[in-house]
């Protein structure tokens, strides 16, 4: 398992074929109280840097893109009862989707995790 950052405070989880995908904790604490996530449909092929969902809190709504193309597999429905979960554990059961990965070579111009630090710094 790798997990890889983009510049949009995006993480991935990458197993296979397949990449999970959510907001990093950073984020989560720039965005503050979570309310309301909106998720994509499972089927739907996404391209890269497309929106692919939105995680509103009570200071704004912020776009998640796609960082990379696929197909959603996959949605986290526990987030539409529970929005609050991405401020609980961002990194982990708070994921967003999950992506049949069209294209391995995308995965090349996303960021480690000391990259990712370094970028948040």
């Amino acid at each position: 398992m790798t997990v890889l950052y983009t510049t949009d405070h995006e993480w991935l989880r990458i197993e296979g074929d397949t990449a999970t995908i959510g907001i990093t904790d950073h984020a989560q604490s720039q965005l503050g109280d979570i309310v309301f996530v909106e998720l994509p449909k499972v089927g739907r092929q996404l391209k890269k840097a497309e929106t692919a969902a939105v995680v509103e809190s009570v200071k704004a709504a912020s776009d998640v893109y796609a960082p990379i193309t696929g197909e959603v597999l996959e949605v986290n429905d526990a987030l539409s009862a529970e929005p609050a979960l991405v401020n609980s554990d961002a990194d982990g059961k708070a994921w967003l989707f999950k992506l049949r990965i069209a294209d391995k070579s995308e995965l090349g111009g996303l960021m480690n995790e000391a990259a990712y630090k370094a970028h948040t710094a």
